[in-house]
């Protein structure tokens, strides 16, 4: 072990856990002192855990151990680092302050904290790391210093349960093509310049401001899941979707949920002036075709996708359907001649979740079955709730409504039956994941007794 060459004595630190890491100082003279070179530094869940059953400032406590790493690190650079701060006792962030000065003299270019206690808030420091070409924070105060311009090589970023607390953050972000914000708060100002972003998600962020995000036309994903209803006009205004669709022309995948229909599509029922050519995926999340104001906002994006190929219906609910619009009228609109005006001669695979089998949901089946001449694969998934003698029902008054394709396949499944499909397939996958590692693993030790003569 001591002959092997320093690149694949890094590869070897890189895949190992970090107690494992510092026993392979045991290994020889060569990897005594290896591991405090080492260019990851990883204090993941469960070693963070683990170190917290001690305390913070224990023989072997959580703080104590990481300020002996880092004390102990004699590299020139650490290029990744990781941080889960575990629910315990910290008197205060002092201690992680200086752990990400630390980081800023190492040329950090990955870096996360991931934190689950009280909001934490970020040094300036961290924003002198100009390196970074990941980054993924949580549970954290987001509040930059004035100087503040951005990070000119980021190119991933991900923001959990972050608080802006500033009233204006502009922040420029030239080689950034991800972009993930979840939960955060006090997001009425952020601006993110980012000309070449490619992939935006936006989870649980009701006061985000989407167009002030969208700088870059090549977006081709965009998750935008709200959540909850927004009440703000002035807001509702500047989120039009239709305004953000003009700003992504070349967008391939849309996942939305029904909060967002209802705000900034219903009111408007002739809102899309124009077409979403290059559409190819859409998923709608907590989607009821009982609701009106959620069938004519799914209707007028299956209206203006000319070339979807996929359809993804999660989470139908129908529980306070008859209390809000009432199922009659909904029917009664997925039963007239112009309910879908336009022929979806692309779609290929359909799959709707939680199905209750109320009339609407049956009826929207039957105008997608014909509607769809290119159709393959139509999934339905129950709620759970079905007997044996609802499910045929359902699955007889199906099979009758007419398909604009011949060779449509209709797939039922309940949660019971999905539960045992997904863990044959997880079994079927982890036998796969594990012969691969061990035909790589093989392939190493080949590598290092051709080279150095040493069998392991």
């Amino acid at each position: 072990m001591g002959k092997l060459p320093e690149h694949v004595m890094d590869s070897i630190l890189e895949r190992l856990p970090l107690q494992e890491i510092i026993r392979t100082s045991i290994l020889s003279k060569k990897w005594r002192y290896k591991w405090t070179t080492m260019k990851a530094v990883l204090f993941d869940e469960q070693i963070s855990n683990k170190l917290a059953k001690n305390g913070a400032f224990g023989r072997h406590g959580f703080t104590r151990v990481i300020n002996q790493v880092l004390l102990l690190h004699k590299g020139s650079s650490i290029s990744k680092f990781f941080l889960y701060i575990p629910n315990m006792f910290l008197d205060s962030f002092q201690e992680v302050d200086q752990w990400i000065f630390f980081l800023s003299t190492k040329g950090v270019e990955d870096l996360t904290i991931a934190n689950s206690i009280q909001l934490y808030q970020l040094p300036s420091c961290l924003f002198s790391c100009l390196e970074l070409r990941k980054l993924e924070l949580g549970k954290c105060i987001f509040k930059p210093p004035l100087q503040f311009e951005g990070f000119p090589y980021l190119e991933s970023l991900t923001l959990n349960n972050i608080d802006f607390m500033t009233t204006d953050v502009v922040i420029n972000l030239p080689h950034l093509t991800k972009l993930i914000l979840q939960y955060c708060t006090n997001l009425y100002n952020l601006k993110i310049k980012a000309t070449k972003l490619l992939n935006l998600v936006v989870i649980g962020c009701p006061d985000v401001m989407f167009l002030e995000l969208l700088h870059s036309q090549r977006v081709g994903f965009l998750c935008a899941r709200l959540q909850k209803p927004v009440k703000d006009f002035v807001r509702l205004e500047r989120m039009n979707l239709a305004l953000m669709f003009t700003k992504m022309p070349y967008l391939v995948r849309l996942f939305i949920d029904a909060h967002f229909l209802k705000d900034f599509i219903a009111e408007k029922r002739k809102w899309f002036p124009h077409t979403v050519n290059f559409l190819k995926c859409l998923r709608l999340y907590s989607f009821s075709p009982g609701d009106l104001d959620h069938l004519y906002g799914g209707l007028c994006l299956l209206r203006n996708s000319p070339n979807l190929e996929e359809l993804h219906v999660i989470h139908i609910r129908t529980e306070s359907e008859s209390m809000h619009h009432g199922v009659e009228a909904t029917s009664n609109h997925l039963e007239s001649p112009n309910c879908l005006d336009q022929t979806l001669n692309r779609l290929r695979t359909v799959q709707l979740w939680d199905l209750q089998g109320s009339k609407p949901e049956l009826l929207f089946i039957k105008l997608l079955l014909a509607h769809s001449p290119s159709l393959e694969k139509f999934t339905i998934q129950s709620d759970g709730s079905w007997d044996a003698n609802k499910r045929f029902n359902i699955a007889k008054d199906v099979m009758r409504f007419p398909r604009a394709s011949s060779k449509a396949e209709l797939i039922y499944m309940d949660r019971k039956m999905l539960v045992v499909l997904l863990y044959e397939n997880w079994l079927e996958e982890a036998k796969c994941y594990i012969s691969g590692i061990l035909a790589s693993l093989q392939e190493s030790l080949n590598v290092v007794h051709s080279l150095f003569g040493v069998k392991l």
